[in-house]
């Protein structure tokens, strides 16, 4: 009977240390951008800086230098559909890219989250606006050699404490960029195109797959297209965030 019951016991704890690897061999679902680079890096992706989750319906993944997107809808997916991720990125040959991509699209997401509702311009603004979007376009092609694409350009009559604002594209709506109203009135319009600058270097981020920060990368493409990163603009009642021209 002791016999019996060593074997017994023994027969649970090498189940329970079964159970133990089992669970420890089907990891969790990422749950943000940086777990899932990780967990895309240990199933051999490389030479891929930084992941940003997207909501575009229309491209699923896409890279572009050291910048992976990847649509947030594949946060939770199976392991081998993260491993086509690896293989659409650096696959060696057409032909298992374009395995990797069936993969990756025979998987269902959800795209259909509705997107925040964005304010709506003041009629008397909409002449400004239009102002404000020539001069986009004639920015776009000074300082990015016409790469950016035309996004509304807003004046916005809620926005106190910022110049300006640009919301990145989302499954529903295209990337936008905000001009406060009351900082066209207290600066001035050079002031305004100065930020709208400012707003189409986030929209540079935003398109070439990078963060939209203030960083390193943020600053160097300030500089070159002669705004100053880090200018601060006093004005009553606050101080807002804005650039100026450099020199």
């Amino acid at each position: 009977m002791l016999r019996a019951l060593t074997r017994m016991l023994g027969h649970t704890a090498r189940d329970v240390s079964q159970l133990s690897l089992e669970l420890v061999a089907e990891p969790s679902a990422p749950r943000d951008a940086d777990e899932l680079l990780v967990r895309l890096r240990a199933l051999g992706l490389k030479r891929i800086e930084r992941c940003r989750l997207t909501s575009n319906r229309n491209v699923m993944v896409s890279f572009r230098g050291g910048a992976l997107r990847v649509h947030e809808g594949y946060l939770g997916a199976p392991a081998d559909v993260h491993r086509a991720i690896v293989v659409f990125v650096q696959g060696r040959t057409r032909a298992d890219r374009r395995a990797a991509r069936r993969r990756i699209t025979s998987y269902t997401i959800d795209t259909g989250s509705p997107s925040h509702r964005r304010e709506r311009m003041h009629p008397d603004d909409e002449p400004t606006a239009a102002r404000l979007t020539e001069w986009h376009a004639r920015l776009n092609a000074q300082h990015f050699g016409g790469a950016l694409r035309a996004v509304p350009v807003r004046v916005s009559r809620r926005m106190k404490s910022r110049l300006g604002h640009y919301t990145a594209a989302t499954a529903d709506a295209p990337g936008e960029i905000a001009i406060s109203r009351r900082h066209l009135r207290r600066h001035g319009w050079d002031e305004a195109v100065h930020t709208l600058l400012h707003e189409m270097v986030h929209q540079w981020q935003d398109e070439s797959g990078g963060p939209l920060d203030h960083g390193s990368g943020f600053r160097a493409k300030a500089r070159e297209v002669g705004i100053e990163p880090s200018a601060r603009r006093r004005a009553r009642g606050g101080v807002e965030s804005g650039p100026r021209r450099e020199g």
